[in-house]
Formats: C-alpha cells, structure tokens, sequence
C-alpha cells in the first residue's frame, strides 16, 4: 500500500502548492484533476508491475513443481534399473526443488494478496477521480453564476454611484420643458396674429359631446329620465290632383320657386354686408 500513500502524499502536496498561489477556481480545479489523472496512471503502472510480479512468482512456483516431479520419475527409473543410490541422488534434488517451489508458492500466495489488495485501492481511487470530476463541473458552474451574479451587483452599484439615473432625469425635465416652450411659443404666434377661430373650433371639438355623454351616463345610471321616442312619421299618399285644377298647381309651384330664389338672394346679401 506504500504506492498509494505516496500518490496521497503527491495529490495532497499539489492541492496545497495550488491553493497557496490563489490562481482562478477553474484552472486550479482543471489543475487538481490533471495531476489526480496523471498520478493514476502512475498508479495503475506501479500495480500492473504487482500484478506481473504475482505471474512470475506463480510461474516459478509451478517451474519447480515440475522440476520435482521429472527428478522423481528418474528416481523411479533408477530404482528399475536396481541403482539404489542414483535413485537417492535424484530424490534429494526432488526434495530440492519441492523446498524451491513451496517458497515460490508462498511469495505467490503474499503478492496474490497485495495485488487484490492493490486493484481496490485503485477502483477506489479511480471512483474518487471520476466524482472529483464531475464535482468539478458542478463547482465551475457555481463559480461562473457567482461571477455573473457578482458583475450584476458590481455594474448596479456603479450606476448609483455614477449619477447614471440622474442623468436620464436632467435630459427628461429638459425634454419636457423644450416641450412647454414650443407650445407656448405656438398659442403666442396665434395670439399676436388673431388666428383664434381655429383655437376656439379646436376647443370646440375637443369638448364636442361631452354634456351627451353625460347625460347618457345618468341615463344608465338611473339619475337622468329616458331618451323620449320619436313619435313615428305617417306616410300619407298624396292626394290626386282635382279634375280641372291642373292649372292651379302649375302656379303654386312657379310661385313657390320664385319665393325660393328671393330667399337665397337676400341670404348672400346679409353674408357680403
């Protein structure tokens, strides 16, 4: 476990090193997880040299096995051949080998545990980097929101201390009285050139129907009495002419036309007096 304590060591060494120079969140966080991934990869070498290690030892153990095993067929072979003492010869280097492989076997046994032991430690350490990553994203979002948020504050408190907001109402009561002044300039020149006729029609129409409107808002409101109703007019045929009176008729109509003309005459007489 010494290869993990000393990542923890480096990791923790970084984290600091960064923190004490106060860079940006961001690049310090991009920072942290590059070093976190470099030092895994590191890591994952150091357990891939454990693990080949366990394969040798599991290799040598076995090699001796049958190293053993081929000594004890030559002592048999001996024993057939009636040579008792080459057959001892061959089982003490089977003993031999057996003790080699029984040492292999428990080296084998001893990095088979720290190799399982080592992968976990790994899966572990890997989870870790992958939620410092994602916690990473989460931390970066909330730093650009507080960025913004803080511009936000930053830019209202410059406009209240900048007169801003002062400014558009000097330009407002400026507009407004360049306003008053046009018009008053306006009702003056009417004035002085005795062009009222136009004002007072003006007038006029701006306040034409109002006393309707009034009285036809009492109506609805039950204060003012009803509209009266137009009696309905009666269409009456016209009278056929009496036999013998079509002459007469002709001279009530010539009449009434002369009386006609003699009224316009003396209407334009008044108008150009």
């Amino acid at each position: 476990m010494g290869i993990f304590a000393r990542l923890a060591q480096l990791i923790k060494a970084n984290l600091n090193d960064l923190i004490s120079r106060s860079e940006d969140p961001e690049k310090m966080l991009n920072q942290i997880v590059l070093d976190m991934s470099t030092q895994l990869a590191e890591a994952k070498k150091q357990v891939a040299v454990a693990i080949a290690d366990e394969k040798r030892l599991a290799k040598q153990a076995e090699a001796e096995a049958e190293r053993a095993a081929e000594w004890e067929k030559k002592a048999m072979l001996a024993i057939r051949a009636g040579d008792d003492a080459l057959a001892k010869e061959a089982l003490a280097r089977r003993k031999e080998h057996e003790g080699h492989a029984a040492q292999y076997r428990e080296q084998w046994q001893k990095q088979k545990a720290a190799v399982d032991q080592l992968k976990l430690a790994l899966r572990a350490l890997n989870n870790k980097i992958e939620e410092a990553k994602r916690k990473k994203g989460i931390l970066i979002a909330r730093k650009k929101r507080a960025e913004a948020q803080r511009s936000i504050q930053e830019t209202l408190g410059g406009l209240k201390n900048a007169s801003a907001f002062e400014a558009f109402d000097a330009m407002t009561s400026k507009i407004e009285q360049m306003e008053a002044e046009a018009e008053a300039t306006a009702e003056i020149a009417e004035q002085h050139s005795g062009d009222t006729l136009k004002q007072r029609f003006a007038e006029l129409e701006a306040t034409a129907g109002a006393d309707e409107d009034l009285v036809a808002l009492k109506r609805r409101m039950g204060l003012a009495p009803p509209e009266p109703v137009a009696p309905p007019v009666r269409v009456q045929a016209p009278a056929a002419p009496a036999e013998g009176g079509g002459e007469q008729a002709e001279q009530d109509e010539l009449a009434a036309a002369l009386a006609e003309l003699e009224a316009e005459e003396r209407a334009e007489l008044q108008l150009k007096r």
